[in-house]
């Protein structure tokens, strides 16, 4: 049985072919042996917003916010996702905690 981490590289390969579908599948089996698969997470919500589906995506951004709060990278692609979905001041809102959360990094150096 593969772990979390080989079903993670395997979505990303599938996400690089452009098999979004399968790569969110892998993305799944992967959060489902270690929901807090961060790597995961971040993979799953760019497939589900490359394959079109903008409100899974966003779902997903807004677990990586959940699980690893100091993440900017998570608000960054929230903030993205809420772009194209047309939701312009929940976009600026989470932009505007990953520049917070990017100045603390800065802060301690």
């Amino acid at each position: 049985m593969a772990s979390a981490e080989e079903l993670c590289d395997r979505g990303v390969d599938l996400f690089a072919e452009g098999k979004y579908a399968e790569a969110i599948a892998a993305y799944n089996d992967a959060l489902a042996l270690d929901p807090g698969l961060v790597d995961a997470l971040h993979g799953l919500a760019m497939a589900h917003a490359e394959a079109g589906d903008l409100d899974r995506a966003i779902a997903a951004a807004k677990r990586i916010t959940e699980v690893c709060a100091d993440d900017p990278l998570g608000y960054t692609s929230l903030s993205m996702f809420y772009q194209r979905a047309g939701r312009i001041e929940d976009a600026e809102a989470a932009a505007n905690q990953a520049r917070v959360l990017e100045w603390k990094r800065e802060l301690k150096g």
